[in-house]
């Protein structure tokens, strides 16, 4: 073991212990080092950085971070750049109070080393030797980081994290049994073995997609009239602010979103892709049926209404990013009688998409455009959702086309503009 790192000052772990594991040869498993973070849960049990609830609950925020990277070769001192990565992690915890779960997977857009490796996005799941922990302040687990390419995390969000965790697990070179990341790895999974790529498929035709919502830039009009009739019907800032949601619907927005969420910019650590483990069962057996109010979702439906309006027409803004998950939207939640929600990184700002199988929504079929404040919802039925996908197949490739790009269908009333970031930096967009 080599002396924990010290992170100090504002960083909010205490410290990282770094440790050489030889691996399990009989497993495949090779040599690597070991980190373990410290910090996220109450070491000290008097209040001075977690609430003490007492020995039952979770301790701190009830889990710490673990990585497992590969030992190369000569290689006499483990690498410091991991404790970095989880002071990341963490500070976005404190900062949030959002927690990670098994499952969830952070969209990083970066080499995980700031090197030039195709390692650039995160997966988490339980760490396979530590095992949940009772301290005098309450119970720890260890959720392991697993470093994954683009492709494996767009698999990830299009099917679930857990499917892919475990396809990672059948090859060795892309993580074995114990999930080892190696930054040096150049191929994906499905590169590695194409069939693979065919249970993803199947997995996301049968299951669809656990992703429930991603914050993202993004903007929505009133096509209905114009802005400046009434100010409630303003839904992004053109010189003034939005009327902002009651603090209980704000809440009521915030804990679903940070139950199932991704960020699609890199300055801003993301909320993460949910399926959680805590008595929430997100994605059930697959289902016609699913509902904004039920526990298992965890319902962005204020229990007490403030004024909802019916629109005529709307226009959508995404940036490329954003946009280019409309596809997984429609196919991976819509068409599995899910909801999926936008939530703007800049405000108030939600857009949530819902089916015809969705209960407690306040867009009916009858007003598919409902605005609560800034929250808008849209209900599409699924022929709709079909003709979308036909007219949206080129978001699949978004290296192929330039920005802007705008569809619009004017028998829906509904237009969609995928516009550069800088648009959406720009507050009198």
């Amino acid at each position: 073991m080599w002396p924990p790192l010290g992170l100090g000052g504002p960083d909010p772990l205490d410290y990282v212990s770094m440790y050489r594991n030889l691996g399990n040869p009989a497993l495949n498993v090779p040599e690597h080092w070991h980190y373990v973070s410290f910090g996220l849960s109450d070491l000290y049990g008097d209040n001075r950085v977690h609430e003490f609830t007492g020995t039952d609950g979770p301790s701190g925020f009830g889990f710490e971070l673990t990585f497992r990277l590969k030992r190369e070769t000569g290689e006499s001192a483990p690498p410091t750049w991991p404790a970095e990565l989880m002071q990341g992690l963490a500070r976005y915890v404190f900062q949030s109070e959002n927690t990670f779960c098994s499952g969830d997977h952070v969209s990083w857009h970066s080499p995980l080393d700031n090197s030039e490796s195709r390692i650039q996005h995160m997966l988490l799941t339980e760490d396979p030797q530590m095992q949940p922990v009772q301290t005098p302040f309450g119970v720890v687990t260890f959720l392991q980081i697993v470093g994954v390419c683009t492709e494996e995390l767009h698999a990830a969000q299009q099917w679930n994290g857990q499917g892919i965790l475990e396809l990672l697990r059948t090859v060795p070179v892309a993580g074995g049994p114990w999930l080892i990341t190696d930054m040096r790895r150049g191929e994906t999974i499905f590169e590695i073995d194409p069939h693979l790529q065919e249970r993803v498929d199947k997995g996301i035709e049968t299951d669809g997609s656990n992703l429930s919502g991603v914050s993202a830039k993004c903007a929505w009009d009133d096509l209905s009239r114009p802005p400046e009739d009434d100010e409630d019907s303003r839904s992004i800032c053109i010189g003034t602010q939005p009327r902002r949601l009651s603090g209980k619907d704000t809440e009521q927005i915030r804990e679903t979103l940070r139950r199932g969420l991704e960020i699609n910019s890199k300055p801003v650590l993301p909320p993460i892709n949910a399926q959680r483990q805590n008595g929430l069962n997100l994605d059930r057996a697959p289902s016609r049926k699913d509902s904004l109010e039920s526990e298992s979702s965890a319902a962005i439906i204020p229990h007490e209404l403030i004024r909802t309006r019916q629109l005529e027409s709307v226009h959508l803004k995404f940036n490329q990013e954003s946009g280019a998950l409309i596809p997984l939207c429609l196919r991976g939640r819509l068409l599995h009688g899910r909801h999926f929600t936008y939530k703007s990184i800049t405000g108030d700002t939600a857009i949530t998409f819902v089916s015809t199988g969705v209960e407690g929504a306040f867009a009916t079929e009858e007003h598919p455009y409902a605005a609560h404040g800034p929250w808008l919802q849209i209900l599409l039925t699924e022929e709709f959702v079909e003709r979308m996908l036909e007219d949206l197949e080129d978001l699949n490739s978004p290296e192929e086309f330039k920005l802007p790009k705008e569809y619009s269908w004017p028998e829906k009333k509904l237009k969609v503009s995928i516009l550069p970031d800088a648009v959406f930096d720009n507050p009198l967009h």
